[in-house]
């Protein structure tokens, strides 16, 4: 995710890095130059004039943005409860090592938990993203807990097991006391949960057939405008297209673009960036350094 600081206006007009201006450039540019032929030819296909006025353009464009509204607005709702559910990943990992610190009769394995949260959080971005976990897991478990997450059908899960296992050897072991258990038991229902958001929000995209209505209807749309709007605007026609059709295609591109949030899309999140955040405080809190490299970043990062 790409996150700039405050640019001044006009250097906005022109900025390309985290825009999905090179995205949408090809059909952009052929939208503008139809409409540039159509107003050289006067509207006319051979020898046939084709007579449109504005008014059901006005009509279609209407329900068109509300259409592309309801995208956008599903999508980046999609957007930000996986964020909110990261929040939880950093908020509950941070709860579950400094209670291992403090309510432990033995704090040095809390060092043990801070680990295995950050195994966790390293392998549910790989699940997410569907890489390789192998070489992060390497980092923070053995080699015989590594295997036993990247055999598993959902790895995410199976990372956040040995955190509870953690709980149960230290309470075998008299390290832990009986009623300071349902406290940790508490944070790890609550990354239980948020695995479980996030593992929702990768498996049900928004229904297909949106995608397809509003596709269809932006390009019919923006394809048939030079014809309305010829015998209103004349020549002024391909810059008036080229402005609506930018509107309505980077408003598309861009709710395809976060609805899926985990991709790596420059409007996606951030999840390279925030697992070694997550990684770098609980390590930090055990008297630790990060294991792993912090992710090459472009202009600024929100974590």
């Amino acid at each position: 995710m790409v996150v700039r600081p405050p640019l001044h206006w006009l250097r906005m007009l022109f900025v390309l890095r985290g825009s999905v201006l090179p995205r949408i450039a090809p059909q952009l540019i052929g939208t503008t130059v139809l409409a540039l032929l159509v107003t050289w030819l006067h509207g006319h296909i051979g020898g046939w004039k084709v007579s449109l006025n504005f008014v059901p353009f006005s009509l279609i464009g209407l329900t068109l943005a509300i259409f592309l509204s309801f995208r956008n607005s599903t999508s980046y709702a999609r957007y930000w409860e996986a964020r909110t559910l990261w929040g939880v990943l950093l908020n509950d990992t941070r709860s579950l090592t400094r209670l291992a610190l403090t309510l432990s009769r033995n704090p040095a394995a809390a060092r043990d938990l801070a680990l295995r949260l950050c195994a966790f959080v390293h392998t549910l971005r790989h699940q997410l993203r569907g890489t390789d976990a192998r070489a992060d897991l390497a980092h923070f478990v053995p080699t015989e807990s590594a295997e036993r997450v990247l055999r598993a059908r959902h790895p995410a899960a199976v990372a956040l097991l040995l955190a509870d296992e953690w709980l149960g050897e230290r309470l075998r072991a008299g390290e832990v006391d009986a009623p300071v258990v349902p406290a940790f038991a508490h944070s790890l229902a609550q990354l239980s949960t948020a695995l479980g958001g996030c593992e929702r929000i990768a498996a049900n995209p928004i229904p297909f057939t949106y995608s397809v209505i509003i596709h269809r209807s932006v390009y019919l749309y923006c394809l048939l405008l030079p014809f309305g709007l010829l015998d209103t605007i004349g020549s002024m026609t391909p810059l008036i297209v080229c402005f609506v059709a930018y509107t309505f295609f980077a408003l598309e591109a861009l709710g395809a673009e976060i609805e899926d949030p985990f991709g790596t899309e420059p409007n996606d999140l951030a999840l390279g960036a925030m697992s070694h955040m997550i990684e770098s405080t609980l390590l930090e809190l055990v008297g630790e350094a990060p294991r792993t490299a912090r992710p090459e970043v472009r202009d600024y990062v929100l974590l």
